[in-house]
Order: C-alpha cells, then sequence, then structure tokens
C-alpha cells in the first residue's frame, strides 16, 4: 500500500481582498487536475492565484454516489496542497465549509467578489452544461483550450467531412498514423490495425488464473477528511466508502500506471471481456478515473504501454487493445459528444420508456450477474467495460429503459465517469438510442452470452438457455421480446438481419408466452414475479 503526506491546509476565501493583488485567477475544475494544462501558462507566483471549489450541486443536482464524489474531492485536495506545498498562492473552497457555494458559477463569483482579480481564466469544461454555464458568467472567465487529448474538434470536424458514417475503427486508424502509433514505417505494426478477434476469450472452468494484486491506495488524512465530510454531509448517497483506495495524485496515478504495464498488461489481451465472480479487477488497468481527472496525460499511457511490447514484456494484441481504448475509444466518443451536444442527451431512437429498476441503486435482485456487477459497482465505483455494456447496459436495454436515467445512474456511480465519456457509451453504445451514431446496431444477446463469458449464470436460478417458463433467464425473455418489439424498425439495419431472421422459429403460441412474461418482468420494476402466467406456457 502505498501512503501521502496527511494535511490539508489550504485557506478558504479571506474576507478581503489580498495583498499583493491578483493580477489573475486560475480556476480549476475537478477534471482538469494537470499543473501542464494552458490555465497555468505564464503563471506568476507572486501575482497570480489559484482557486478551487467543492459545489453541493454537483454531488446532489447531477446525482454522484460515494466513492465518485469521493475520487473528485480527494483528487481536488491533493491537487490543491500540493500547488500550495510548491508556492502558489491558492484558496479553495471545501464542501464542509460554512459559506461553500452551491454551485461551481456561483463559487466562482465568490472567489471573484472576495480576490478582486484583474482578470479571470479556465480551461473549457469538459461537459456542455458546465461549458455553458461559464461562457455566460457575469465573471466572463476566459476560456482556454484544453491540451489534455489528441483530437481537436477542428480535426474530427475534418475526419468526418464527407463521411455518410462515422465509425471508430477509421477515426483510430487515422489516429495511429497521425500520432504515430504501433506503426512500422507506414504499416500497423504486426501487419494489421486490429486484434479485437483474439481478445475475446472466455475463462476455463477453473476461473482466471494469475491475476495480480489491484494496485491500492491507502486513505492519508486528506481522503479521510473527505470520507468523513461525506459521511455527515451527503449521507443518503448511495454507495461505500469502506474500500475506497483508488489513486488520488499524480504521483500514485503515475504508480498505478507502472503497475499495469508491468503486471496486467501482458494478461490483459486474451480475457479482456471475459467476467469472473468475485473477481472484480482482472487484468483491466483500473487508469480511467485517473485520466478523466487528468492526473495522467493520454500521451504518456499510450507511450508507456507501446514500450512493453517493442521491449517484449507484453504481446502486441494486449497492447494494441489497451491502445486502442485511449487513443480509439476514449478521443472518438468525446469528440462524438461535442459535435452531438446539446441535442444528444434528449436522443431516444428506441422510444424506450421503461424506468430505471429500482435495484440498480441496491444490487436486490436475483439475477447473479446483475447482482454482482451492481454490488461491485456500488462498493468500489467500478466495473469494467463488458460488465457494463453487456450486463447492466444490456439489461437496461433489453428491458427498455429510459436512456436519460440510465445516463444519470452510469453517471452517479462510477468513479470515472464524466460525462463526455459517459454519455455516448450509455445512450450510444449500450442503448443504441442514437439509432446508430456511435455503434451499428444494438448490442442485443439472450443470457447465453454472459454464460459464456462468466461463471455469473452457475450460480443463478435462471436458465439463460430458456425464454420462457418458472426458470428463464430475463435477459433471454427480454431478448426475444426486444427484437419482436422492434422487428419493424431494425429490419432496415442490414446487421441484424441473421438475428431478426431467428424470428421466424417463433410460433405464436412461443411469442405470446415471450411477451406476457416480459409485460410482466416490466410491470415488477424489471424483476421476474414469482407468479407467471403459466397458461401461455402449458
Amino acid at each position: 500500500m502505498a501512503t501521502r503526506k496527511p494535511a490539508f491546509s489550504v485557506p478558504a476565501l479571506p474576507e478581503r481582498p489580498p495583498s499583493p493583488p491578483v493580477r489573475r485567477l486560475v480556476f480549476v475544475l475537478g477534471d482538469q487536475l494537470d499543473r501542464r494544462s494552458a490555465a497555468f501558462d505564464g503563471f506568476d507566483p507572486a501575482q497570480d492565484a489559484l482557486f478551487m471549489a467543492e459545489a453541493i450541486d454537483e454531488s446532489t443536482q447531477a446525482w454522484s454516489a460515494k466513492p465518485r464524489t469521493a475520487m473528485f474531492l480527494s483528487a481536488m485536495r491533493h491537487f490543491a496542497q500540493q500547488a500550495a506545498d510548491d508556492g502558489l498562492r491558492t484558496w479553495y473552497n471545501r464542501l464542509d465549509d460554512s459559506a461553500c457555494a452551491t454551485s461551481l458559477p456561483a463559487a466562482l463569483a465568490q472567489a471573484v467578489a472576495a480576490l478582486a482579480p484583474q482578470s479571470v481564466c479556465m480551461v473549457t469544461p469538459g461537459e456542455y452544461r458546465l461549458r455553458e454555464a461559464f461562457a455566460g458568467h457575469a465573471c466572463a472567465p476566459s476560456l482556454l483550450e484544453d491540451r489534455h487529448f489528441l483530437c481537436s474538434a477542428e480535426d474530427f470536424e475534418r475526419h468526418a467531412k464527407g463521411r455518410k458514417q462515422l465509425r471508430m475503427e477509421f477515426f483510430y486508424r487515422e489516429m495511429r498514423v497521425r500520432h504515430s502509433v504501433l506503426m512500422e514505417d507506414d504499416q500497423p505494426a504486426g501487419g494489421q490495425w486490429n486484434f479485437d478477434a483474439e481478445n475475446r476469450k472466455s475463462f476455463p472452468a477453473t476461473g482466471p488464473r494469475g491475476v495480480p494484486a489491484p494496485m491500492l491506495f491507502e486513505p492519508d488524512a486528506i481522503t479521510r477528511g473527505v470520507i468523513d465530510c461525506i459521511e455527515q454531509r451527503l449521507p443518503a448517497q448511495p454507495g461505500a466508502l469502506a474500500r475506497f483506495a483508488w489513486p488520488v495524485t499524480r504521483a500514485d496515478a503515475l504508480l498505478a500506471l507502472a503497475a499495469f504495464v508491468e503486471q496486467r498488461l501482458p494478461l490483459f489481451g486474451d480475457h479482456q471481456d471475459a467476467m469472473w465472480t468475485g473477481e472484480p479487477w482482472l487484468y483491466h488497468a483500473h487508469l480511467s478515473a485517473a485520466l478523466n481527472l487528468k492526473l495522467l496525460d493520454p500521451r504518456e499511457v499510450i507511450a508507456a504501454a507501446e514500450r512493453a511490447w517493442r521491449a517484449g514484456s507484453a504481446p502486441l494484441p494486449a497492447v494494441e487493445g489497451f491502445i486502442r481504448q485511449v487513443l480509439g475509444w476514449r478521443e472518438y466518443v468525446r469528440a462524438i459528444y461535442w459535435r452531438a451536444m446539446p441535442g444528444y442527451l434528449e436522443m431516444n431512437a428506441l422510444d424506450a420508456r421503461q424506468p430505471l429498476p429500482a435495484f440498480y441503486w441496491t444490487g436486490d435482485t436475483p439475477m447473479a450477474c446483475l447482482r454482482e456487477s451492481i454490488g461491485q459497482t456500488l462498493e468500489l465505483g467500478y466495473a469494467h467495460h463488458i460488465q457494463r455494456l453487456m450486463v447492466t447496459g444490456l439489461y437496461a436495454l433489453l428491458l427498455g429503459v429510459d436512456p436519460k436515467a440510465v445516463h444519470r445512474w452510469y453517471l452517479a456511480v462510477y468513479v470515472d465517469a464524466v460525462e463526455w465519456v459517459e454519455l455516448p457509451n450509455t445512450l450510444g453504445m449500450a442503448l443504441y438510442g442514437d439509432g446508430g451514431v456511435m455503434a451499428s446496431k444494438p448490442y442485443a444477446a439472450t443470457g447465453r452470452y454472459i454464460d459464456r463469458m462468466s461463471n455469473y449464470c452457475k450460480g443463478c436460478r435462471f436458465d439463460p438457455g430458456a425464454s420462457t417458463g418458472e426458470d428463464a433467464c430475463p435477459f433471454t425473455t427480454l431478448y426475444w421480446d426486444f427484437l419482436l418489439r422492434h422487428q419493424p424498425r431494425l429490419s432496415k439495419n442490414t446487421r441484424m438481419a441473421l438475428q431478426l431472421k431467428n424470428l421466424t422459429r417463433l410460433d405464436a403460441h412461443t411469442r405470446a408466452a415471450i411477451d406476457a412474461q416480459a409485460t410482466a418482468i416490466r410491470a415488477n420494476d424489471g424483476i421476474p414475479p414469482d407468479h407467471r402466467p403459466k397458461d401461455l406456457l402449458q
């Protein structure tokens, strides 16, 4: 376990303007924790100042579970403390301060009133809501370019020009060439761009072997102070903090990156889509929160992974699969987000209106896969991408849950959740709510997929192969119901042709039984009722 310096001693705003006066006030948000950002260009400690603020609305108006809130607040306090220790004039408003502002724009107004700076600047917020709020703010901060990312909006527009459809794979190839990543002259390393087909293995019946222990960081006094603050000020938030051990400083994030590259990256490729009971971490990187708060730069993450391959310590399929997530997918979803907002948030191509089941906030469900994935999410603030896409996301898709309700859940519960990356992944990939902007078809599957990629079904009362009857898996019931309900719409998608063709195997009696069972599940808040309509199943 790694340790950190203990004290948080950054002052709150003063009652009167400081001396010497503040020339330029730099306002840093919780997902902008990068001292190399444009906000610090030309920063003069003798004249300029840093201001950071916690605001209650960021945890309540946009609901945020305890692990996610702790991740943001602890990382922010450590960043501010380090800046103060380095000699930067720094002020910080904490959630437990008596004068804490309710919103971030209100906090900035307080800072301007207290510090009377000649000018205010900040890196452009990564969320549309905040960008609009600050762009129209009375204090008119200068919004600076976010240099964290490898693809600008202008770059993406050039990529998108003239294309009828946007697909990540072609964008990813362009990014590989532009940034000379995993390239040998003008060709992709290993002779192919994508090794995804080699990275979809399930575990043997004996389960995963050689899983490295996760890199954990014991909470220091600053983090413990954050945990106490959350328990006192936000006791009703979901989730738990007993196992909070995320990297919340740049130094710890670099340790986590080194540990992943050395211990987990060599094993990452083969089983990156596999799941196993009691194994939340497996061979995944656990770096997305540090990346999204900008404790890590994507360039150094990509470079570390590529060096491992070139040094012979990690196989190419594993390295390519990981780099595709950072250089390809992460940059792509951000570009889609900014290109499509604000209308993207309102998209609902499948007209899904079902409320989010209550068990998403508790994990109290008889379905083992959902119980496992949601349980670890609430406890750790983490689930890997297949648990998100093909368990919690898949069930919401098949059940027909309103995309905005699912979006709010994903944004709340994961420590790495910021809207620019979470919204396209949820609404577009998991729910097909954008009608094909992100994905070429809905990621619809029966319970057999989960059975093939995990051991969850071994400890579940439901049969993944059955669509009707007492033991039918709700995923399988709802899968066939999903195809039946959306057949006219999906028939226009050539990639759905084989799945829709399978509907011809269902006679009228079976279709009626599926409809009745699916209707009963939806009427019972997404959980199969104990008494099903048996008359249709006889």
